[in-house]
């Protein structure tokens, strides 16, 4: 009876266990697609950094496209949350200025993927999965929703498409100008967002 009231927890701990190898490999692969790409990546350099054997990190993502393919859902996840967690009766402008500014955040912090080129062998296996095309959508509509409303409010140019501004506002995760700028070393983190931002939102004539 001991031994039958035992095994669960065992199976339990095991799961736990595994669970937890799979979360240090994602944040892994997270930070070297952030720092590296996609193409300088490799996985024997994932399975030394979480500390097990290329074989072993095999058992949970059967390729490189596949490990990479884990840590885009779960950054598109993080997306969807934040997106989640904005105040509803805030004012379209301000949740987009919100959502971009916490994305420049993570690319600043060196925690945002980079996007893959176009012949890259992780675009294919990102349009096939579901759980990334699905956040996808999700967020592109949460965001091209608030783009028409700041558009009717006079917040955003009318003559501009909404996807136009949406494509611009996604370019921000992977915008080079925040390392350009965090390399000059004569700008805060802060100052740097304030800085990209304003270009971003108020363009650049003179005002």
């Amino acid at each position: 009876m001991n031994t039958d009231t035992q095994k669960p927890l065992k199976k339990s701990f095991k799961i736990q266990m595994l669970a937890a190898r799979e979360t240090a490999i994602i944040q892994s692969v997270n930070r070297f697609l952030a720092e590296k790409g996609f193409d300088a990546m490799t996985v024997d350099e994932v399975a030394a950094e979480v500390g097990i054997a290329k074989a072993s990190l095999y058992k949970h993502f059967t390729s490189k496209e596949e490990l990479a393919c884990a840590a885009m859902v779960a950054a598109m996840r993080k997306a969807q949350d934040f997106i989640q967690s904005l105040p509803a009766d805030q004012a379209p402008i301000d949740k987009l200025k919100a959502v971009t500014r916490w994305t420049m955040t993570l690319k600043l912090q060196g925690l945002m993927p980079s996007l893959p080129s176009q012949n890259s062998s992780l675009r294919a296996t990102l349009m096939a999965n579901k759980d990334y095309m699905d956040g996808l959508m999700e967020v592109s509509d949460a965001l091209g929703g608030w783009i028409e409303e700041a558009q009717a409010q006079g917040q955003i140019n009318k003559g501009l498409p909404a996807v136009a501004v949406l494509y611009t506002l996604f370019a921000r995760a992977c915008d080079p100008v925040l390392e350009f700028l965090k390399m000059g070393e004569q700008h805060t983190d802060e100052q740097i967002l304030d800085l990209v931002m304003s270009t971003c939102f108020d363009g650049l004539s003179a005002r």
